[in-house]
C-alpha cells in the first residue's frame, strides 16, 4: 500500500530553526504554504477591480518590444516550472508515495494563477484597445517563482497620439515610484542645451481648460452661498436688535468682512484639490510609520553588539532591515512632495488663470504682478508645510512615548522643557508675522512705484526726475528692508530655539534619569536610542516653524487674494449686443438713458447716423462713450456689436496685421480696403517687414500719429454696428485727417452705413455730420445738426469764432528692434562661478569669514558633545552605578550651550549678511535701469523688467539667504558625521568615499539640466506678466470688442508654456532626491555592517554614535544638495539682476566741475551746428544737417508732414538721443559737456502723452516737492484748472488713479502745462502740448504761454497752424531737414511748403 504522508503544519513556525539558531531557515511546508500563497491571494483579490478598471479605461495598446517578448517567455517558464511541479507531485503517489497534500495544491494553485494572466492578456490584446499592467499579477508570483530574481518590472509600452508625451504615462511601477522614468530628460540635458521643443506636452488634467473652469465655478458657487448666508445673518441681526437683542458672538463673527471674504475661496480651494491632497497627506503618515520603525531597530542592533555571544547573521539581518525601511521612507516621502508640488502647480495655474479673468473684466488694482507671483507663491509653500502644523506634534509626542519606554518618569522632564520654551516660539512667531505683513505692504508699495516709473520712464527723462523718483523707491525698499531684517532676526532666535530646545530635552531627561537614582545607568543603547528618537524631534522641531510660518503668510496672501477677487466687476448686461447679421433686423433707432455719476443722459442715435459730440475739456465726452460701453453704470439701453477707438491709443506688442485683425479672420480684400483708408499704406511700406513689422509694448517704436491710424484700424476690420470714436482724428496732421474723415468716418467713407459716435475738437468737419451734440457741465446743452444749431445762436455759435484742424503727432518710424524679445540668451550647462564670487563679494569678504567662523565653531561644539556622551555611555558600571556622572552632565550641559549660541550667531549672520547683499544688488539694478538709455526701454518688455523687480528681487531677498543657511549648516554637519562614521571604522572608508563620488555624479547630472529647465521656466513667465500688464492697459478695447475669450485663451496658453516647463523641474527634483536618499541608505547600510564585521574590538557606545550620525547622514546629504541646487537655480536671479549692469548706458547726470550753474543758460539762445541724429547706429539719419540759430527769448515754430523729424529734434535737444553729428549749443556752450540731468533741469518740455502717477495731485504738479502750496495754486489759476482742483474733496491732496484715469485727457495735458509753469526753465518746448484740449482751452494755453512764458525761448511743436501763425520764426522740416526758416509772413509770401500746410489747414 501507499505510505501515508506526514502531516504539514503549513502555519507554524519552528523558531529554535528560524531564529535561534546559528544558521536560520523557514521549514519546508512554511515555503509551500504562506510565501506562495500570499501572491496568489493577492492576484485574485486584485484581479476583479483592475479587470473592471482596465474595461472601462482604454489607454492605448501594448507594443511587442524585446523586453515584452522577454518578460513573456520568463512568465510562461513560470507556469512550466509550476505545472512540472505538480505533475512531480502526481508521479510521486504514483510511484506508491503518498507526499502531504500541500505539495500538489500549491503547485496547482500557482499554475492556475499564472494562466489568468495570459488569457487574460491575449483576450485584450485581440481587440487591441487597453493598456494591460502585468505587473499587477506576474510582479509578486515572480518573486516568489524566482528567488534569483528579487525584482522583476513587467511593464507595457505605449503609443499616445499626443505630441511628445510625458513618459510617465507608460512607465513601469517601479520606474514611476523612483521617479527613473526621468533620467532620459536628464541625460539630454547633460549632453546639450535643452530647447522648449525637448519637454513634454502638459498633460490634460494639468492644464488650464481644465482647471481654471472648474475652479471659476467653485469660486462662484461659494460666494454665492457666503453673500446668502451673510443676508440671512444681517436679517436677523435687524430683527434682534429691533426686539432690543444683543448680538450673539457667533454672529459678530461671521461677519466679519476678511473671513466673509477668505472662507468661499478657501472652499473651493478644498473641494478642488481637496482629494488629492489628502492621498498626499496619507503618503506622509505612512513614511512617519517607516520613520519610527528605524529606532526601534537600531535599539535592537545596539542590543546586538552589547551580546557577545550573539551570531552574526542577526547583526546582517537588522542591517538589511535598517537599509529597507529607510528606502520605503524615502519611497513615500518623495511620493508625498511630488503630489504636493503637482498640487502647487494646478493651484497656481487657478489662481491666475482666474485673477486674469478679473483683470479682464476691468478691475483697476496695482497690486496685480504681485498676486500672480508672490502670493500664489506663499499658497503653494503653504501645500507642502501644512501637514507640518500637525504631523509634527504628533511626531513628537510619539518621540516622548518611545522615550518614556527607554529612560521611564525621567521623559516627563522633557515634556516639561518643551512646553515651557514652545510658547515663546509661538511669540516669536506672532511677532514675525507682524513684520512679515509690513514687507509685504512696502513690497506692494515699491512695485506700484516700480511700474508706474518703467510705464512712464520717457517722461521721468525728460524732466529729468530719475534721482528723485530713485530715491522715493530706495526710501520705500528701505522700510521694505528694515521689516525684513527684523523679522530675519526673529526667524534665526525661532530656529535657535528649536535646536536648543532639542538639546535641554536631551539634557534634561539624560541628568534626571541619572542623578535621581544612581542604579539609573546610561548605556549605549538608551543614550543613542534616545538621541536618535530627539533627532527625529529635531526634524520635527525644524519643520514646525517652517510650517507656521508658511501657513501664516499664506493666510496674509489668501486674504489679499480674496480682497483682489471680491472686487465688484462691470456688469456685462450693462449693454444689449447683437450679432451683425442680426443687425439688419434691428429697430433702426439706438436709444441710450444712462444715469452718470454727474447727471441723466438722454440720447437718441438713429442707425447710420453720425453724430459727433462735442465740448470743453472735462465735460464727460468720454464718460458719455464709456456709458455707451458700459464703463459705467447705464440704467438701460440697446446697441448692436460695437467697436471702439479710445482716446489714449492702445497698441498690443504684436504685429501690425494681428493689431488690426484682432483675433478675426484674415479677409485679404477688406483688410487692404481698411489699410488704405486708414492712410495705413506709406506706413506699411516703409516698415522693415511690412504688416508683419513687430510693434513694441504700448506702441513705443511707433509715433503717435500711426498708432492712432492702427486703433482706428482695427476698429475698421470690425464691422461692427456701432462706431464710438473718441477723438480719432487729434493726432493726425490736416491732410491725414481729412484723408480719413472722406473715407472712413464721412458720408462717403467704409463706415457710412454704421452708426458713428464721434468726439472730436475738429470744428471743420461739423457741416458734413448728422447731429451734434454739445455737452457742457456733463450735461446735452444743444442737440441738432450743424444748421439748426447756427441758426438757434447759443453756446454752439461760441464755438465757430474760430477754425482749426489738428496737426499729427511726431515720432520715430518703426523699426527693426522689436518690442518683444525673440532670441533667447544661450542656456548654459551650469551657473558660473564669478556669480557666486559676486554676491559674496556683494555681502562682503569680512562677514563671510565670520559666517565660516560660527559654523564652524558651531559643529565642534556639536561633535564634542555628541562624543563626550559616548564616553558616558561606555563608563564602567561597578556595583550598578556609573561614577563622575555629575562630571557628565555638567559638560554635556555647556557644550550644548555654546552651541546654540553658535546656531543663532551662524543663522543670523547668514541671513542678515543676505539682506545687505540684497540692498546693494536692488540698488544696483535700479540704477543701471534709470540710466539705460531710452533704446533700451523700447528693446526691453516691461514684464521682463518688472520679473527683475519682483520675482528675481524677493529670491535674492528670501530664498538665496536661506538656502545658503541650510546648506552651510549640513555641510559642517557631514564633515562631523564623515569624521565620526571613519573613525569609529575605518574601513567604511571604502564604501563611503565611492558612494559620494555617486553623489557628485548625480548633482552634476541634476544641475546641467536643474539650471536649463529654469531659465526655460523663468524665459516662459515674463510672458505672463507682460501680457496681464498689457491687458489692463487695454481693458476698455477689450471689453468693447467683446474680445475677453480670445485674450484668456491666449492668457491661459502662456501659463500652460509656463507650466510645461514647471513640471520637468518639480521631478527633476524628486528624481535628485530619491536617488540621494538611496545612496545615503547604502552608507548606513556599510556603517551598521562594518560594525557587525568589527564588533570585537569596537565599544556599544562608538558604535551608537557612528551608527545614530550615519542615520542620520541620509537626510543630511539629501538635503545638503537640495540647498545647494536650489541656490544654483536661484542665483540665476542675481546673474538676471546684474546683467542690466553690462548694457549700453547714457551719459552721466552731472560732470562735476562742468555741472550747469543757476545761472545757465542765461538768454536761452539754442544753436544746431550741422546737427544729425540717428535712432540706431545702422540706420539713415533722422535728422541732418541742421544749421539753424534761435535767439533768446525768441518764440520758434515747428511744422512739418509727418515723419519730418519735429519731435525727434525735441529729443535731440534733451539728448535723449545723442548727436550722431555736429553739435548744440546753448548760450554758446555744447550740451554734450554738460551731465544729463543738469541739462534737463534746464528745460521743460510738455510731451505728447499728458503722464500722470498714482499719488496726490500735489505730487503729480511738484514731484520733487520744491514749491509752496501758494505757487502752485497762482499756477492752477493762469491754467484755468483752480475751480476744478477747488471742487474736489481734498483739494491738491486728491490722489490721482493710476496713470491719472480719473481726469480727463485734457485735464491731464493742463497738469502737465502747470508743471512747466513752475519749473521756470528758460527754455520751454512744447511737444503738441494741446493736442486732446478744445478749441476755447487751446486758447487759453497759448495766452498764458505768450504771457507767462514770453521771457523763456518757447519751441512748439505744431499741431494746429494757427497757433504759431503770430510766433517770432517757423521751423520748417522735410526729410529730416530744414526746409524753410523764417517768420510767418516771408514764408507765405514764398508760397512754398510752410503755405501749404497753413493752406491746407484753413488759416488762409
Amino acid at each position: 500500500g501507499i505510505a501515508p504522508a506526514a502531516p504539514c503544519p503549513a502555519l507554524q513556525l519552528d523558531w529554535n530553526q528560524t531564529w535561534y539558531t546559528d544558521n536560520p531557515s523557514f521549514t519546508q511546508c512554511f515555503q509551500n504554504t504562506v510565501i506562495a500563497w500570499i501572491p496568489c491571494a493577492y492576484l485574485w483579490i486584485c484581479f476583479p477591480f483592475y479587470y473592471l478598471f482596465l474595461e472601462h479605461h482604454s489607454r492605448g495598446y501594448i507594443r511587442m518590444s524585446h523586453l515584452f517578448k522577454t518578460k513573456m517567455v520568463l512568465g510562461f517558464i513560470l507556469i512550466l516550472l509550476c505545472f512540472s511541479n505538480l505533475f512531480y507531485a502526481l508521479w510521486e503517489i504514483n510511484q506508491g508515495t503518498l507526499p502531504a497534500p500541500v505539495f500538489f495544491i500549491s503547485p496547482a494553485v500557482l499554475g492556475i494563477t499564472m494562466v489568468i494572466p495570459f488569457f487574460f492578456f491575449k483576450h485584450k490584446f485581440q481587440f487591441n484597445y487597453y493598456r494591460a499592467k502585468l505587473v499587477l499579477a506576474l510582479f509578486p508570483l515572480t518573486i516568489c517563482g524566482l528567488g534569483s530574481l528579487a525584482i522583476s518590472t513587467y511593464e507595457t509600452c505605449l503609443f499616445f497620439l499626443s505630441q511628445n508625451p510625458c513618459p510617465e504615462l507608460g512607465a513601469s511601477f517601479v520606474s514611476k515610484i523612483t521617479f527613473w522614468w526621468f533620467s532620459g530628460l536628464v541625460w539630454k540635458g547633460y549632453q546639450q542645451p535643452l530647447q522648449a521643443d525637448d519637454l513634454w506636452s502638459l498633460m490634460k488634467e494639468n492644464s488650464s481648460e481644465e482647471i481654471v473652469s472648474q475652479f471659476e465655478r467653485e469660486w462662484k458657487k461659494y460666494c454665492n452661498r457666503a453673500k446668502q448666508n451673510t443676508e440671512s445673518i444681517k436679517y436677523k441681526m435687524d430683527q434682534q436688535s429691533g426686539a432690543g437683542l444683543v448680538e450673539t458672538e457667533e454672529t459678530q463673527v461671521l461677519l466679519q468682512p476678511e473671513q466673509r471674504q477668505s472662507q468661499p475661496l478657501l472652499k473651493a480651494f478644498w473641494n478642488m484639490f481637496g482629494t488629492y491632497f489628502l492621498l498626499g497627506t496619507l503618503s506622509l503618515v505612512i513614511c512617519d510609520v517607516f520613520l519610527f520603525s528605524i529606532p526601534k531597530i537600531l535599539s535592537l542592533f545596539l542590543e546586538f553588539i552589547t551580546d557577545r555571544e550573539a551570531p552574526n547573521w542577526k547583526g546582517y539581518f537588522y542591517a538589511t532591515l535598517l537599509f529597507i525601511l529607510a528606502c520605503l521612507q524615502t519611497l513615500f516621502e518623495q511620493r508625498y512632495m511630488y503630489v504636493c508640488l503637482v498640487l502647487g502647480m494646478r493651484l497656481k495655474t487657478a489662481v491666475t488663470g482666474l485673477v486674469y479673468r478679473k483683470v479682464s473684466q476691468g478691475a483697476t488694482v496695482g497690486e496685480i504682478v504681485n498676486l500672480v507671483c508672490v502670493d500664489v507663491q506663499r499658497l503653494m509653500d503653504l501645500i507642502i508645510y501644512f501637514n507640518g502644523t500637525w504631523l509634527a506634534p504628533i511626531r513628537i509626542i510619539i518621540c516622548f512615548v518611545f522615550l518614556w519606554q527607554l529612560l521611564g518618569p525621567s521623559a516627563l522632564t522633557a515634556i516639561g522643557v518643551f512646553l515651557i520654551l514652545l510658547p515663546l516660539n509661538f511669540v516669536i512667531t506672532k511677532k514675525r508675522s507682524h513684520f512679515q505683513e509690513e514687507q509685504m505692504n512696502h513690497k506692494d508699495n515699491r512695485a506700484r512705484l516700480t511700474n508706474a516709473i518703467l510705464s512712464d520712464i520717457k517722461v521721468i527723462k525728460l524732466y529729468g526726475w530719475e534721482k528723485a523718483f530713485m530715491e522715493k523707491v530706495l526710501g520705500i525698499r528701505k522700510q521694505e528692508l528694515q521689516a525684513l531684517k527684523s523679522s530675519q532676526i526673529l526667524f534665526s532666535l525661532s530656529l535657535s530655539s528649536f535646536h536648543s530646545s532639542t538639546f535641554l530635552i536631551a539634557f534634561a531627561m539624560f541628568a534626571v534619569y541619572t542623578l535621581v537614582d544612581e542604579q539609573h545607568i546610561l548605556d549605549a543603547q538608551k543614550a543613542f536610542v534616545s538621541l536618535t528618537l530627539i533627532n527625529i524631534l529635531n526634524t520635527a522641531h525644524s519643520f514646525l516653524p517652517y510650517s507656521i510660518n508658511a501657513a501664516i503668510q499664506a493666510k496674509v496672501s489668501l486674504s489679499r487674494l480674496a480682497a483682489f477677487l471680491s472686487l465688484e466687476e462691470l456688469d456685462p448686461n450693462n449693454m444689449s449686443t447683437v450679432t451683425s447679421d442680426h443687425c439688419k433686423h434691428c429697430p433702426r433707432v439706438i436709444a441710450l438713458n444712462a444715469g452718470l455719476s454727474f447727471c441723466r443722459i438722454n440720447l437718441t442715435v438713429p442707425q447710420g447716423c453720425l453724430l459727433v459730440v462735442i465740448g470743453q475739456v472735462g465735460v464727460g465726452k468720454s464718460s458719455l462713450l464709456s456709458a455707451l460701453l458700459g464703463e459705467l453704470q447705464k440704467l438701460d439701453g440697446y446697441a448692436g456689436t460695437v467697436a471702439y477707438v479710445p482716446q489714449q491709443d492702445w497698441i498690443q506688442n504684436a504685429s501690425v496685421e494681428e493689431n488690426i485683425i484682432f483675433g478675426d479672420q484674415m479677409d485679404e480684400s477688406w483688410y487692404n480696403r481698411v489699410i488704405d483708408a486708414c492712410a495705413l499704406q506709406p506706413d506699411l511700406e516703409s516698415f522693415p517687414a511690412g504688416s508683419k513689422s513687430e510693434i513694441g509694448e504700448k506702441g513705443i517704436n511707433i509715433s503717435g500719429g500711426q498708432k492712432q491710424r492702427v486703433s482706428l484700424a482695427r476698429a475698421v476690420y470690425k464691422k461692427a454696428a456701432v462706431y464710438l470714436l473718441d477723438d480719432p482724428l487729434s493726432a493726425v496732421d490736416a491732410q491725414v485727417g481729412q484723408h480719413i474723415f472722406e473715407h472712413v468716418i464721412g458720408p462717403n467713407g467704409l463706415l457710412k452705413d454704421r452708426t458713428r459716435v464721434l468726439v472730436t475738437h475738429a470744428i471743420n468737419i461739423l457741416p458734413q455730420v448728422d447731429n451734434i451734440v454739445l455737452m457742457v457741465d456733463g450735461e446735452i446743452s444743444e442737440t441738432g445738426s450743424y444748421q439748426e444749431l447756427l441758426q438757434r445762436n447759443g453756446a454752439f455759435a461760441d464755438f465757430l469764432h474760430s477754425y482749426n484742424n489738428p496737426e499729427e503727432k511726431e515720432g520715430c518710424d518703426l523699426q527693426e528692434a522689436n518690442g518683444r524679445s525673440k532670441s533667447q540668451r544661450g542656456l548654459v550647462k551650469a551657473v558660473n562661478i564669478s556669480i557666486y564670487l559676486d554676491y559674496l563679494r556683494t555681502t562682503g569678504p569680512l562677514i563671510c569669514l565670520y559666517i565660516v567662523l560660527l559654523f564652524a565653531c558651531q559643529q565642534a561644539a556639536s561633535f564634542c558633545r555628541g562624543y563626550w556622551l559616548s564616553m558616558w555611555a561606555d563608563d564602567p558600571v561597578n556595583n550598578r552605578t556609573q561614577q563622575h556622572t555629575e562630571l557628565r552632565v555638567g559638560v554635556f550641559g555647556v557644550l550644548g550651550v555654546l552651541q546654540a549660541i553658535g546656531k543663532f550667531g551662524s543663522t543670523a549672520a547668514v541671513l542678515l549678511g543676505g539682506v545687505i547683499a540684497s540692498h546693494k544688488l536692488f540698488q544696483q539694478l535700479l540704477e543701471n535701469v534709470a540710466r539705460s538709455p531710452m533704446l533700451f526701454f523700447e528693446q526691453t518688455p516691461i514684464g521682463n523688467l518688472l520679473n527683475r523687480f519682483s520675482k528675481e528681487t524677493d529670491a535674492i531677498d528670501s530664498i538665496i539667504p536661506d538656502k545658503l543657511k541650510s546648506l552651510l549648516g549640513f555641510l559642517f554637519s557631514l564633515l562631523e558625521i564623515y569624521i565620526v562614521v571613519i573613525v569609529a571604522t575605518p574601513i567604511a572608508a571604502v564604501a563611503i568615499l565611492p558612494l559620494t563620488v555617486l553623489y557628485a555624479v548625480f548633482q552634476n547630472f541634476y544641475i546641467a539640466t536643474s539650471c536649463q529647465l529654469r531659465r526655460l521656466e523663468a524665459a516662459s513667465r515674463s510672458p505672463i506678466y507682460s501680457h496681464i500688464s498689457e491687458t489692463f492697459q487695454g481693458s476698455s478695447v477689450i471689453r468693447a470688442y467683446k474680445e475677453q475669450p480670445r485674450f484668456i485663451l491666449q492668457n491661459d496658453s502662456r501659463v500652460d508654456e509656463n507650466q510645461r516647463t514647471c513640471f520637468p523641474g518639480v521631478v527633476a527634483d524628486r528624481w535628485l532626491a530619491t536617488n540621494l536618499e538611496f545612496l545615503g541608505n547604502g552608507i548606513v547600510l556599510f556603517a551598521a555592517l562594518f560594525a557587525v564585521l568589527s564588533k570585537t574590538h569596537l565599544s556599544p557606545g562608538i558604535v551608537g554614535f557612528s551608527i545614530s550620525c550615519a542615520l542620520q547622514i541620509t537626510g543630511i546629504l539629501n538635503w545638503m544638495v537640495r540647498s545647494w541646487t536650489e541656490i544654483e537655480n536661484n542665483i540665476v536671479s542675481v546673474e538676471r539682476v546684474r546683467e542690466y549692469s553690462k548694457t549700453p548706458k547714457e551719459a552721466p547726470w552731472t560732470l562735476g566741475s562742468n555741472s550747469a550753474s543757476q545761472a545757465w543758460p542765461t538768454e536761452g539762445a539754442i544753436e544746431f551746428r550741422n546737427y544729425g541724429v540717428q535712432y540706431r547706429p545702422n540706420l539713415e539719419f533722422a535728422l541732418k544737417n541742421i544749421n539753424i540759430k534761435i535767439n533768446g527769448q525768441e518764440k520758434i515754430g515747428i511744422a512739418g508732414r509727418t515723419g519730418a523729424g519735429k519731435s525727434t529734434l525735441a529729443m535731440g535737444l534733451l539728448r535723449l538721443m545723442e548727436a550722431a553729428e555736429g553739435e548744440i549749443l546753448i548760450d554758446g556752450v555744447n550740451i554734450a559737456q554738460r551731465g544729463l540731468q543738469d541739462l534737463r533741469a534746464k528745460i521743460t518740455i510738455i510731451p505728447q502723452d499728458p503722464v500722470l502717477f498714482a499719488a496726490s495731485l500735489r505730487m503729480n504738479l511738484d514731484p520733487l516737492n520744491q514749491y509752496s502750496d501758494e505757487a502752485i495754486w497762482t499756477v492752477l489759476e493762469l491754467i484755468q484748472l483752480k475751480n476744478f482742483v477747488l471742487d474736489l474733496p481734498d483739494q491738491l491732496n486728491h490722489e490721482c488713479s493710476e496713470r491719472g484715469e480719473n481726469l480727463s485727457v485734457g485735464q491731464k495735458q493742463l497738469v502737465c502745462l502747470a508743471r512747466a509753469l513752475l519749473r521756470k526753465a528758460q527754455i520751454l518746448v512744447l511737444d503738441e502740448a494741446t493736442a486732446a484740449v478744445d478749441l476755447e482751452t487751446d486758447l487759453q494755453i497759448q495766452s498764458t504761454i505768450r504771457t507767462q512764458f514770453k521771457e523763456w525761448t518757447v519751441l512748439t511743436i505744431a499741431h494746429r497752424i494757427n497757433t504759431i501763425l503770430d510766433y517770432d520764426r517757423i521751423l520748417v522740416l522735410e526729410n529730416g531737414q530744414v526746409a524753410e526758416f523764417d517768420s510767418p509772413e516771408k514764408l507765405i509770401a514764398q508760397k512754398g511748403l510752410f503755405y501749404r500746410l497753413v493752406e491746407e489747414s484753413g488759416c488762409i
